[in-house]
């Protein structure tokens, strides 16, 4: 019988006005790979932060067992005393640092005194070759990518001698390529006997890696699943998550697509820092009323680029090319340029960028659009907070008030606050950047609704997505961009994976094997 690395019993946190986790029971058995997965909101993050001690001992009720013994852990130290370590999904690296010294972060090398730099580093090169990173550890954290920011934590985490390893949504900000490796990563420490935790929405993933799945909804442990023994089919898993069936991931919708909106002509950016490094080049391409157009490409192919120096300059250095709105030539030299005449951007870094986390949702709702909450440049509060609700209700966010502030929601519930800054903005084109990265899918359900809502009012809204199959199940034409250029345009009828991955790796011109082109649909492993 596998022994019983930990256990949770009856957990239960309590927040101001919301009861985060409800008698929540855990088992993890030692080396195998666990998933936790659930709606947002479900309590699958504040559950890994109580197992972390970031929510301490004495802050809620019930038990936590680890190796047999019980635990009251009072802060994230105490844990990792244990072996147990977490990665969350909002990297906590010091970009002007190297990976070497955030790699030992408060677990120095050398004694109280002096640090051992010639250790630090030799010990950092040891782990990033553990993880498969080529890397000196000298780099510096903010010349290398996202992908492989990713796998320093994981480095990271081994060198704090990780026994128990908790990954909150891993690979929400990787393409395919690293999202595989960092799997495939995981099941070789399995093989090593290291026992893991995975929360991701990504169900293909979850039927990847773990050998059991335990399914959290409203704060409540609803089953735990056993791969091999139960049914753990995607439409199995999300009808715990959700309650129900969910027999279509994409909502239908006839499309009635009118005159061309937005043209964009010879657009051209160069990088605000790399001056000479052109980042997007030449770029052409139109969108009508009433259409969902979607830009897919590989991450680092110049789509957020795009979009941000489209949206008012807002990104980008000697910006050339021509804007034209139902036929009139735009000059955008700023956000406030880019608002005014009725184009929004939905931002992928929603907590960085999107919104301000300290603030209340009435506040962020209003933020894009105070005018219309405003009397001679007075904000009318009474008037804010009657917005607030109405887009609160209009997107089925869920919170107890408007005056709760945004850092408390789930991601799915911060992102519907997001659209709704920019939907009370009344835009005419809404440019969507990564819009359902990192939520569940009964919220990417929701928010697929809210496109078309918007769609069959007339406006017209660009998708920027990984993630392929949103893309094919939403867009009504797709252009396919590659190192900062469009390299093909399908329409939304014609479009598959295969065909979108050919483009992507015809315009990068490099070969690839018809094996390769895939939306990691990663082989089934029992």
């Amino acid at each position: 019988m596998a022994n019983i690395l930990l256990e949770m019993r009856n957990i239960t946190k309590t927040f101001p006005a919301v009861k985060a986790l409800d008698n929540v029971n855990l088992q993890v058995e030692e080396g195998e790979i666990h998933a936790i997965v659930g709606e947002n909101g479900a309590g699958k993050s504040t559950l890994m932060k109580v197992l972390s001690g970031i929510h301490p001992y004495g802050s809620y009720e019930g038990q936590i067992f680890y190796n047999g013994e019980e635990c009251h852990f009072t802060n994230t130290k105490d844990s990792e005393r244990k072996g147990i370590v977490i990665i969350h999904q909002e990297l906590a690296l010091v970009p002007y640092m190297t990976i070497g010294e955030n790699m030992f972060l408060g677990n120095e090398r050398g004694s109280s005194l002096k640090i051992n730099w010639n250790e630090t580093y030799a010990k950092g090169n040891e782990y990033l070759r553990v993880v498969g990173l080529s890397e000196s550890s000298r780099t510096l954290v903010k010349d290398i990518g996202v992908g492989k920011q990713q796998l320093v934590e994981i480095a990271k985490a081994l060198a704090k001698k990780a026994k128990l390893l908790i990954l909150d949504e891993p690979t929400s900000s990787l393409n395919e390529t690293e999202s595989k490796h960092l799997l495939d990563l995981m099941l070789k420490f399995k093989e090593q006997g290291m026992t893991s935790i995975i929360i991701s929405h990504k169900l293909n993933e979850i039927s990847y890696v773990a050998d059991k799945i335990t399914v959290i909804r409203d704060g409540m442990t609803i089953e735990t699943l056993t791969k091999g023994v139960d049914d753990c089919s995607e439409a199995r898993i999300i009808r715990g998550m959700v309650g129900r069936e969910l027999s279509d991931r994409f909502p239908k919708r006839e499309s009635h697509i009118g005159e061309i909106c937005l043209e964009v002509k010879d657009w051209t950016a160069y990088h605000p820092v790399y001056n000479e490094r052109k980042i997007v080049d030449n770029v052409s391409f139109n969108v009508r009323k009433g259409e969902v157009l979607g830009i897919s490409g590989l991450m680092g192919a110049g789509r957020t680029e795009l979009a941000m120096s489209i949206f008012g300059k807002s990104y980008g250095d000697s910006i050339s090319g021509k804007i034209y709105k139902d036929g009139k030539e735009l000059h955008l030299h700023s956000v406030q340029d880019a608002i005014k005449n009725k184009i929004a951007y939905v931002t992928e870094d929603r907590k960085g960028n999107g919104l301000i986390l300290s603030n209340a949702i009435k506040t962020n709702t209003t933020l894009a659009n105070l005018e219309g909450i405003s009397n001679k440049g007075v904000i009318d509060r009474d008037k804010e907070y009657k917005v607030a609700v109405e887009y609160k209700e209009k997107l089925k966010t869920k919170t107890p008030s408007v005056e709760q502030l945004v850092g408390n929601l789930s991601g799915g519930n911060q992102q519907k606050v997001l659209l709704s800054k920019w939907m009370f903005a009344n835009p005419d084109i809404l440019i969507l950047d990564e819009p359902t990265r990192g939520i569940d899918v009964g919220a990417k359900y929701e928010i697929y609704c809210i496109i078309n809502q918007l769609v069959s009012e007339g406006k017209s809204v660009i998708m920027i997505s990984s993630e392929m199959p949103e893309l094919l199940g939403m867009c009504d034409r797709i252009y396919v961009m590659s190192e900062g250029k469009f390299v093909g345009e399908l329409d939304g009828a014609e479009a598959t994976q295969e065909k979108i991955m050919a483009m992507i790796i015809s315009g990068a011109g490099q070969a690839v094997q018809s094996t390769e082109i895939n939306d990691v649909e990663f082989d089934k492993k029992e």
